[in-house]
């Protein structure tokens, strides 16, 4: 049976040694720039250097996080941080930018590179690209299945996430964020749209909903599932939690230690799990369950504890289960907590615990107006009994030789390192004599240190004195080398020559479009140069239409000779040499570096809508060869589920507190949600003409033929 790395989140110095001495194999972390989790503690420089050197004591890999998108202005500073990762000994980097991977390959060959979820590795020739680019591992979509992932046959090593929060959308083609708030995903400042609540509408009427926060996952939870999981073809288990605390990112980490280990949890780890953090469990796609989404709480909702009998100054409730002063609980339905600093029984005493079945009474400190129930979100004794844990212990082995007129000397060595220290010329004893016991005793002393006794051989004399000092003295010397040689790092960065051919193109600004109707079509076919639609008949019948391909496939189909629009990097190595092609926006292009990389496969890539023009101006300074979107209404993200259900007719959307009206279309089961306004850059498109770019794009999506027709007439006017 395949024995999987287990992976653990490390927000901070506790949390990272929380999770190595818990059982975690690797560790993920991030420095203070570049990484997907931006409001999470992270790491300074050096405290980068001496995170990696305490798991490098342990025997625990340190993975860091620098998967986010790159602008133009940010990679001279980018690549000065990954050399400075890699000379102080990281023992991979993960990233998502593709200009910045195939960048780094080339300046820095042996830095060990894994492709983040963010680039959405949903099929195996995502996988064959990255293979072919030197990456040495995946992590995979999380929209993907169990059986689906044990069908890849790529030849890499495969991570999936077994724990914690979901994204709802794909991974890392959201842009939810970035539109709605400034604040893009893809840069690590995700402002969790999909955890705020949403009307739903049809056809301009409310829908009444169970809950009202729709797009709100639950927190990913396979420790039921250890066995199948432990049978796939999976070589990372990752666990979610860089935002956590140390006390769960511990807890997670022992368990599904246990798990692969023993394949048994321990007594009560459920429940102590729901108190941790929980939004409601759920197995989630990789065993193909449609029980996503908690519609009720978008946060931790704990375990239930109770019911308010009566509200007051005092909030009087009747317990179903225990609770202490100094916990956290949450009214379910007000959404209102608090701390019980004071618990009174019910003769209103100071008390400070009670249990099932007990009336207690708390002071109202937030101004509770209705009966609810209870539920405890924190446990006090429990995250204090977490805060400590037995250290890790590694296994080392003496060897100690002292014989007669001869130098003592002492080896310690494990199955990779062997160090031995010679101490003074053993005299006769004359007094005292040194015993194997007073040895053994002295060099087991190990207590302060990462290390325990394992065995220890003694060739010795009889009748000999070794001094008591001496002997510790070599074997902290000992100690001290063999945590140098772990912790040693000895690379260099060689000088290679390089050169990026980056294309300019001299010729007209080009009109490109995307529709989805006939009448937008009718409207435009014969004042564009090319029109993309996810219509095949219509891609069939006209020279200049390209078809727009599902970014989310599995299984990619066998075109040859056809005009596609790609929508994933497996597209890309699939399609490239055989059809002719260009990128779309959901490919996340930010710098030149990756405008070549697509350059480079004969494709022209649609720059990522979250660049500024600004932005875009600086990359066309290099490389003019892409496609700018200057209006549209954009697709926010694709989620591997309907939310509608049962729903299928009529014209639905989802309204935010600001009354913002974002469309829905189901397609293949899967929920499409698309920005609540079209973006407008038209007024802007002189600017990008002077800027010699070679290709401008509008998206219709519902605009009628009249619209769409004087739309394209002002963009027209403006180029001419």
């Amino acid at each position: 049976m395949n024995k999987p790395e287990l992976l653990s989140p490390a927000g901070n110095m506790d949390a990272l040694k929380a999770a190595i001495h818990n059982g975690a194999d690797a560790v993920y972390l991030s420095g203070k720039q570049y990484g997907a989790r931006a409001y999470a503690d992270n790491f300074t420089e050096q405290q980068l250097i001496n995170a990696i050197k305490y798991a490098h004591i342990y025997d625990v890999k340190v993975y860091v996080t620098t998967n986010t998108l790159i602008y133009e202005d940010e990679i001279e500073d980018f690549v000065k941080y990954l050399k400075f990762l890699y000379l102080n000994g990281v023992d991979a980097v993960l990233m998502q930018d593709i200009g910045m991977i195939s960048l780094i390959r080339k300046i820095i060959p042996d830095l060990e590179i894994h492709a983040s979820t963010q680039t959405n590795n949903c099929n195996d020739e995502t996988l064959q690209l990255f293979k072919e680019l030197g990456i040495k591992r995946v992590v995979l979509a999380r929209e993907l299945s169990l059986k689906q992932i044990n069908n890849l046959k790529t030849d890499i090593e495969k991570e999936v996430f077994i724990h914690g929060a979901l994204c709802v959308s794909y991974s890392g083609c959201c842009l939810f964020s970035s539109l709605n708030g400034s604040r893009s995903g893809n840069r690590g400042k995700c402002a969790g749209p999909c955890r705020l609540p949403y009307t739903l509408i049809k056809n301009n009427q409310v829908i009444v909903t169970d809950g009202k926060y729709l797009l709100s996952t639950k927190e990913l939870n396979t420790s039921n599932k250890i066995k199948e999981l432990l049978k796939a073809n999976i070589q990372s288990f990752k666990i979610e939690g860089r935002l956590k605390s140390k006390e769960y990112v511990g807890f997670v980490t022992k368990m599904y230690r246990k798990l692969i280990d023993e394949n048994t949890k321990e007594k009560d780890t459920d429940k102590k799990l729901q108190q941790l953090f929980n939004r409601g469990f759920t197995e989630g796609h990789l065993f193909q369950t449609e029980d996503l989404l908690n519609t009720k709480s978008p946060n931790h909702i704990g375990i239930p504890i109770g019911k308010v009998l009566e509200v007051g100054k005092k909030i009087k409730i009747k317990l179903n289960d225990t609770i202490s002063q100094n916990d956290g609980i949450r009214f379910k339905e007000s959404n209102k907590g608090l701390i019980i600093n004071k618990l009174y029984n019910q003769k209103k005493l100071l008390i400070n615990k009670a249990k099932k079945n007990d009336i207690v009474y708390i002071d109202n400190k937030v101004n509770l107006k209705s009966k609810d129930e209870v539920l405890k979100t924190t446990d006090f004794s429990l995250n204090k009994a977490l805060e400590t844990y037995q250290e890790k212990k590694l296994k080392v082995n003496f060897k100690i030789d002292a014989h007669l007129n001869k130098p003592l000397k002492i080896t310690i060595y494990t199955d990779k390192y062997k160090i031995t220290k010679t101490g003074k010329i053993i005299s006769k004893a004359i007094n005292i004599n040194t015993t194997k016991e007073t040895i053994i005793n002295k060099i087991s002393q190990l207590g302060d240190t990462p290390f325990i006794l394992n065995k220890i051989d003694i060739n010795m004399d009889n009748n000999i004195f070794i001094q008591i000092n001496e002997l510790k003295s070599l074997r902290r010397s000992l100690i001290n080398e063999l945590i140098d040689q772990k912790t040693k790092v000895n690379r260099t960065i060689p000088k290679i020559k390089y050169q990026i051919n980056r294309k300019m193109i001299k010729n007209k600004i080009n009109i490109n479009v995307s529709v989805e109707t006939n009448e937008q079509l009718e409207a435009v076919i014969d004042k564009v140069d090319t029109i993309y639609t996810n219509n095949i008949k219509l891609a069939q019948k006209y020279p200049n239409i390209y078809l727009k391909l599902d970014r989310t496939l599995y299984h990619n189909e066998n075109y040859k000779n056809r005009n596609l629009l790609l929508g994933n990097l497996g597209q890309v190595y699939k399609y490239f040499k055989s059809n002719n092609c260009n990128a779309d926006y959901f490919l996340n292009i930010t710098n030149s570096y990756s405008v070549n990389f697509f350059n480079s496969h004969n494709l022209i890539p649609t720059i990522s809508p979250e660049l500024s023009i600004n932005q875009i101006l600086n990359i066309a300074k290099t490389t003019n060869n892409f496609e700018v979107i200057v209006y549209g209404r954009l697709e926010l993200m694709i989620i591997n589920y309907n939310i509608l259900k049962d729903q299928q007719t009529g014209k639905y959307s989802l309204k935010n507190i600001k009354n913002e009206m974002f469309p829905i279309i189901i397609k293949n089961n899967k929920t499409h949600i698309l920005h609540h306004t079209p973006i407008n850059l038209i007024n802007e498109i002189k600017t990008l003409k002077n800027s010699k770019i070679s290709t401008i794009r509008l998206e219709f999506t519902d605009e009628t033929k009249e619209e769409t027709k004087r739309i394209i007439d002002k963009v027209k006017s403006i180029i001419n």
